[in-house]
């Protein structure tokens, strides 16, 4: 299930299959509006349950809430964010965030928080910082 806002024809809920990526749902959500600024969304990126897809209309695109990237509001999603997203986040670096990435490009998307355990050097006490600031 994800929430897809912004400049999209419907926004709203969809519930989507395992696996979908975020073109899948906006498509589901009608597609991009003629205000949508396009390069502001990766539609590329794969889905997880209770994502918000947020697609930013034109001159928006600076606002980080606004294009989806992560920001003060915006929690970093796990199964979708970049190296460079993960890096932004306390206590991680470029070693631990592309350690993220590999376990997710080896595995299935993430499903929870706590999944990061499995990954060598994110340990409870890390999990318990990025408690708020990250979504799987």
């Amino acid at each position: 299930m994800v929430d897809v806002v912004g400049a999209v024809a419907r926004p709203g809920l969809y519930r989507l299959p395992h696996g979908a990526r975020v073109a899948d749902a906006v498509a589901r959500a009608g597609g991009l509006t003629h205000r949508a600024e396009r390069t502001a969304v990766n539609l590329a990126a794969p889905l997880a349950d209770g994502q918000q897809v947020v697609v930013a209309a034109r001159g928006e695109a600076a606002a980080g809430a606004e294009t989806g990237s992560p920001g003060a509001t915006a929690p970093v999603s796990l199964s979708s964010a970049t190296s460079e997203q993960r890096d932004t986040l306390p206590g991680g670096g470029p070693v631990t965030a592309q350690k993220i990435v590999a376990y997710r490009e080896q595995h299935e998307p993430f499903t929870s928080v706590e999944a990061l355990d499995a990954i060598p050097g994110i340990g409870p006490s890390r999990i318990a910082d990025l408690k708020g600031l990250v979504v799987p």
